[in-house]
């Protein structure tokens, strides 16, 4: 089989509308590696192009780079699973996109096994052992090893093989430790990546970032360019352990011991005993009816699947309509709005790790996205303040950097998964000697308890610190059926604002009849119900600034920040009547796309 890379497209003209809906022929894997809020991204960015596409029942991998996607797509190639092709995906976006791909973070995989239930491989990371609800209150360094959560990345991939693989975890390691070793050639997306931490005045003077500095700086003292070569040796060395050993020596072996011995010498919590008891968990996937659809999403202790069925279902009580000449309309962004409002809410009182805390059923309830829905005012902006309901507001957040992939294997297998590191780069410490970086997910938690504000912070009961407790997530890497058949796989990095991007996509899907390419092309913004600010992407056609009065007066404030992005979606769809599958990888940080044919 030969794999086939198709370039960026004029994706109007060439996928209409529908081309969409479902076949149980194909499989399709989503991995959102997310790091935190990617949404808000401000840095100058590069040149969007629109998105790649491409075509083929053989296998499809969509994801943040080039050089993944074709690892991924080479595993499909040798008749690997969706999960097999997922992981490879994964490993060699550590390689490749290291502000976002890990095996330092954790995440969620979705898995559509061709003839039985949705589940989600749950690995998020866990609190270490030693802390408590009050841990972090005085704390403010989102980039210590302090911050560091247990990880759960290799446990993760290493039970989604055990359960769906078919090729041997070398197989699927191995190509990644070679491009770690021998290198591979930046493009203009991780060179700007790199630049934009590297400037950072922190990063090039504060003694606990000289690892970081020893394996990102450029080799000749400059800045990174578009054609360079990006060489990890230490990582090489790492991953051909982890191929080798298996995630054990992660957790238990040389490995562990690096990273313990990081945590030692720069004050971080994880010890041998976090890294030993770590467990990742295979769980229902959180699943109802839109549209005629089914929405499969991951369950606690991910928000996305409940707070994104919710607001689905909400929509649909509410009079949305398809505009015909732009993305979105004025009313639209309207309801859009108070839904993202209210259901982020019913996240900050009710969601967490339900090893901890009970599960709010009442949330998926048949009546609870009505109630909400009947509040709605169609033409006036509802006060976040008057929706607290209970919860004590005093009078900033999760991080925006993550990556997510698709992939979609030709016995119907279906996978879609998000990982990350939390911000950018995680908490920016490189283990000595072993080339991978940590993660903040502890800033994922609610460090001060009972403190909730106007300007985002929460401090609720259900994601205060425990030890050994899974932070909240946004990831939400989502499959959705219909008649029983997978036919879209979608997720995107971007922290809370992860959930508002696949809200989105999908009502231009589900609700608008819009070809995916066209649903990940359109401009975004954002609500979380604190801030009460609807927050713009920088869309080049000024959609979003014309609506600016009109929105006003309906009593929404707006924010358009400069160059601001909102996430980097992949991901895929089948026609139903042709059996043709599409992947769409989002441009807006780059994306690779690979179909593997005979």
């Amino acid at each position: 089989m030969r794999i086939e890379s198709f370039q960026y497209s004029a994706f109007a003209s060439r996928f209409p509308s529908s081309i969409r809906a479902c076949t149980s022929a194909c499989i399709i894997w989503c991995l959102i590696v997310c790091t935190s809020v990617v949404s808000a991204q401000t840095t100058t960015r590069t040149p969007r192009l629109g998105p790649k596409v491409v075509q083929g029942q053989h296998g499809i991998v969509v994801c943040e780079t080039p050089v993944a996607a074709e690892i991924g797509g080479e595993i499909l190639a040798k008749g690997g699973t969706a999960v097999d092709a997922a992981i490879a995906t994964a490993i060699a976006l550590q390689v490749t996109w290291p502000e976002a791909g890990n095996i330092g973070g954790g995440g969620f995989m979705m898995v559509a096994p061709p003839h039985d239930d949705v589940v989600c491989v749950e690995y998020r990371e866990r609190a270490p052992l030693s802390t408590n609800k009050n841990s972090f209150v005085e704390w403010t360094d989102m980039h210590h090893p302090r911050v560091a959560g247990v990880p759960g990345t290799l446990r993760g991939l290493e039970l989604a093989h055990q359960k769906y693989g078919k090729l041997s975890w070398s197989e699927l390691v191995t190509p990644s430790v070679k491009i770690a070793r021998e290198g591979f050639e930046v493009n203009e997306y991780l060179a700007a990546s790199m630049n934009g931490v590297l400037r950072q005045k922190s990063l090039q003077n504060d003694p606990i970032f000289e690892e970081f500095r020893r394996v990102y700086c450029h080799p000749e003292g400059r800045p990174w360019q578009k054609g360079d070569r990006l060489v990890q040796p230490d990582l090489a060395s790492t991953l051909q352990i982890i191929a080798d050993d298996g995630a054990d020596s992660f957790y238990e072996g040389h490995i562990a011991k690096q990273l313990v011995d990081e945590m030692s010498r720069n004050g971080g919590l994880i010890t041998l005993e976090d890294l030993k008891s770590y467990t990742a968990t295979v769980r229902p996937a959180i699943v109802g009816e839109v549209k005629g659809y089914a929405v499969y999403g991951a369950p606690l202790p991910s928000s996305g699947g409940i707070t994104i069925l919710n607001q689905l279902r909400l929509l649909e009580q509410l009079p949305l309509t398809r505009p015909e000449s732009t993305a979105w309309s004025v009313e639209n962004v309207h309801l859009l709005t108070e839904a993202m409002r209210r259901t982020f809410r019913d996240r900050a009182a009710y969601l967490g790790d339900t090893d901890f805390i009970e599960k709010p059923a009442h949330l998926l309830g048949p009546d609870h996205a009505a109630r909400l829905a009947s509040s709605v005012n169609l033409t006036k902006a509802t006060s976040s303040a008057s929706i607290a309901n209970g919860i004590k507001l005093a009078d900033d957040h999760e991080s925006m950097q993550t990556t997510h992939f698709s992939v979609i294997d030709k016995d119907g297998m279906a996978v879609s998964n998000t990982y990350t590191l939390e911000a950018s780069y995680g908490c920016r410490i490189v283990v000595k000697g072993a080339g991978f970086l940590l993660n903040n997910e502890m800033g994922d938690f609610n460090f001060k308890p009972g403190i909730t504000n106007t300007k985002g912070r929460i401090g609720t009961e259900p994601n205060q610190i425990a030890p050994g407790k899974r932070m909240l997530s946004s990831q939400s890497p989502t499959i959705v059926k219909k008649d029983g058949k997978v036919c879209l796989v979608i997720g995107s990095p971007g922290g809370r604002t992860i959930i508002n991007t696949v809200s989105e996509i999908l009502v231009q899907k589900l609700f608008f009849d819009r070809s995916l390419a066209e649903a990940i092309d359109a401009p975004r913004f954002h609500h979380q119900w604190f801030p009460d600010v609807i927050t713009f992407e920088d869309d080049e056609d000024g959609l979003f600034e014309s609506m600016d009065a009109q929105l006003q007066r309906m009593g929404h404030e707006t924010s358009h920040p400069a160059n601001r992005q909102q996430g980097a979606a992949h991901g895929i769809e089948i026609d139903p009547k042709t059996g043709v599958v599409t992947g769409v990888s989002d441009a807006r940080l780059g994306g690779g796309a690979y179909a593997v044919s005979p």
